[in-house]
Order: structure tokens, then sequence, then C-alpha cells
């Protein structure tokens, strides 16, 4: 998560609105994941794909819209620079969830959480 960040301050807003009071947030700015974070977050999400953002500013400044990207190359993006990282990123009982959309939030909540 990043304090600064509105989508990741919805989320925690949501997941708090959702009777989750035991958790950690951990500034990735402040405290950088190490590649091996990265790497299992990936496998956790599906691919190194699924955790990449395409919306960070650096992914345009060095025209990577325009080339298609390998999956060692998006993790070695994500674990030089924050940015690349979809965020936020919810891991409950060692299943993930990133990016806010309630409405996967809320699926994602009842399938790992509530049971």
């Amino acid at each position: 998560w990043l304090p600064n960040c509105s989508t990741c301050i919805k989320a925690k807003k949501f997941i708090e609105r959702h009777g989750i009071r035991d958790y950690d947030l951990r500034d990735i700015k402040e405290n950088p994941l190490l590649r091996e974070e990265i790497e299992n977050l990936a496998k956790l999400l599906g691919g190194a794909n699924e955790l990449f953002s395409r919306r960070a500013v650096k992914y345009r400044e060095l025209k990577l819209n325009e080339r298609t990207l390998s999956d060692e190359e998006m993790l070695d993006l994500m674990t030089e620079e924050y940015t690349f990282l979809k965020r936020p990123i919810l891991v409950i009982n060692g299943k993930a969830v990133n990016g806010f959309f309630e409405r996967f939030w809320v699926s994602f909540l009842e399938e790992n959480y509530y049971k």
C-alpha cells in the first residue's frame, strides 16, 4: 500500500468496514518488496502480468507500451520501481487480490475470509 494513494485509502476503509481489524499495512515505497516477495505475489495472482501496473507514469515515459514485456522484464521492473506494482494488494490465507474494485474484493473476502 501507499499512504498517499487514494485507491489504497479506499481499500483500507473497505476492509475496516467489512470487519477486518487485525491487518498489517506495508508502505512499499518506504519498505520495498524483495524480488522473492514479488515473485510469490505474482504466483498468487496468476502471473507477473496480473501484478504489473501499466498505469505507472514510468510505463509511458520508458515507452514500454510500445513493446511486449516478458514476465522476467515485468518482475525486474517491479523489483526496481514500486510504482510498477498494481496496488493495493490484499493477501489473506495464502490468496491475493490486487487493484481495488469493490465487487472483486467482496467476492474475495467471501471466498477467503468469512469461511
